[in-house]
């Protein structure tokens, strides 16, 4: 069992990292960070995702083109990632899409994005960075990867082995974001 103390720790140094040196990222770590993802909870555990590891150098470049907005200057570090790992929205099971629809939830995106923490948080704890990217050209991703038209390109996350300095966290008060029994 895990202390609570240290996972808490671990939270905390987590981080949207983009800065990352040129070491390619072992084979193991990766596949832990993937099975943290497959391992996440879904509702009536429809497990409504398929994760892409990219590690192809020429792929990782036509990811990282199709992730960039240079007059924005959003994502330009993406090509810095020796790793991507891109989430596909798959169908969910019955259950769960009857339950979204009599609920008006997209439950699907609720799971991933519990999927997708629990890879960035196992990605910290195998002493890598990562950053959730939701700004890219999804079609030009599909086409790159092979994802057929009529699924949905969800996040792209960049892992490497982060040359940024940890920043310290700045969250609004507890007061404001926490309560107790009551709005």
């Amino acid at each position: 069992m895990i202390d609570g103390k240290k996972l808490l720790e671990l939270i905390k140094s987590r981080q949207s990292d983009r800065k990352y040196s040129e070491r390619p990222i072992e084979k193991e770590k990766l596949e832990r960070i993937v099975e943290a993802g497959r391992m996440a909870p879904s509702a009536c555990n429809a497990q409504p995702w398929k994760f892409i590891v990219v590690t192809e150098t020429d792929l990782l470049a036509k990811l990282a083109e199709a992730s960039s907005a240079k007059l924005l200057g959003m994502n330009e570090f993406a090509g810095q990632a020796p790793a991507m790992l891109v989430v596909i929205r798959e169908q969910a099971n019955l259950t769960s899409r009857i339950g979204a629809q009599i609920k008006r939830k997209d439950y699907s995106l609720i799971d991933i994005g519990i999927a997708s923490e629990n890879i960035c948080l196992q990605a910290e704890a195998e002493g890598l960075g990562s950053c959730m990217l939701g700004w890219f050209d999804e079609e030009k991703v599909r086409k790159t990867l092979g994802v057929p038209k009529y699924k949905r390109v969800e996040l792209i996350i960049t892992l490497g082995y982060s040359l940024s300095e940890k920043r310290e966290k700045r969250r609004k008060p507890s007061e404001v974001t926490v309560s107790y029994n009551k709005y």
